[in-house]
């Protein structure tokens, strides 16, 4: 078993303590998003592989130490500012916490997420081309791989149509970013990857691969048997992994997000939050029934 911690909120952004808390307890509760009622219970023990997957790092460095279980990183790392991540730490703050992640647990290890993108009138082509060169210099010979992915119409984005104000891509934007971004990259001996992307850009060089393929599962867990992530639709072959987190209840607030569908009830979601307890939000009831999943 595989866990993802998380793609449905930042649990390591903002509840690092309880993660490590439940792994010091052995066992982690999850509340089914489909039928609130039913909680899968998994036992750290099943447990083969974890995929850290935040925007901040920082929380939980120095943890690491602590966590036995073979891990990776996913570290989305953007340029936007306030208007579109309200609360996301200073891009230089991220970037020093992913250098100190790859110094930690090594290059191999992190995959940096540039993730979405999206031009409009503040966050011109341009001003992408150049911050992605910037950043790519900053990791140089910290990190190894990057992934890049567009804007794409969830529940959220289109509620934050207004903040958001996205302009359609042409061909010719996305020739610029192809090329630019591969260029930067390997300038600075990064790969740069799409993942189940319409627009896959491996014209201009990108590599076109899942965020978490069979090699990389391997890699992670030793094993080589693992079911494809279903969930996600035909375009998505990673491997099928358990999402540890819960829907609305990231304090990032980012206007193109899709785990905040319905923003009004974060803020309601979070104050029930109880470090204490099995599951990341409210406590066990007696009307839920609470099944262990098996590996």
């Amino acid at each position: 078993m595989i866990l993802n911690v998380s793609g449905r909120t930042d649990i390591v952004a903002f509840y690092t303590s309880w993660f490590m808390k439940r792994l010091n307890m052995g066992f982690v509760d999850v509340r089914n998003p489909f039928y609130p009622k039913k909680i899968s219970r998994i036992n750290f023990s099943d447990v083969d592989g974890i995929v850290f997957c935040t925007k901040n790092p920082i929380p939980i460095l120095n943890k690491l130490d602590n966590i036995k279980i073979p891990f990776i990183f996913h570290v989305t790392l953007t340029p936007y500012k306030k208007d579109i991540e309200p609360n996301v730490p200073s891009k230089g703050k991220v970037i020093e916490a992913i250098k100190k992640l790859s110094k930690k647990i090594g290059k191999a290890k992190i995959w940096v997420r540039y993730d979405p993108v999206f031009i409009n009138d503040n966050y011109s082509l341009e001003y992408h081309v150049k911050n992605f060169d910037r950043m790519c210099e900053l990791l140089d010979g910290y990190v190894s791989k990057i992934i890049i992915s567009f804007l794409d119409m969830y529940q959220n984005v289109r509620y934050n149509l207004p903040y958001l104000k996205p302009k359609t891509l042409t061909e010719e934007d996305y020739k610029v970013i192809g090329t630019s971004f591969y260029n930067s990259a390997k300038k600075h001996g990064m790969t740069v990857q799409t993942c189940a992307e319409k627009r896959n850009l491996s014209e201009y060089g990108f590599k076109v691969s899942d965020c978490v393929t069979k090699e990389v599962a391997k890699a992670l867990t030793g094993k080589t048997k693992f079911k494809t992530w279903t969930a996600r639709g035909k375009k998505c072959k990673c491997v099928s992994m358990v999402d540890i987190g819960e829907y609305n209840t990231c304090m990032h607030m980012c206007r193109y997000c899709y785990a905040n569908y319905d923003e009004k009830n974060v803020k309601e979601n979070i104050k029930k939050h109880n470090p204490s307890s099995s599951l990341l939000i409210g406590n066990i009831s007696n009307t839920d029934t609470v099944k262990i999943r098996m590996k």
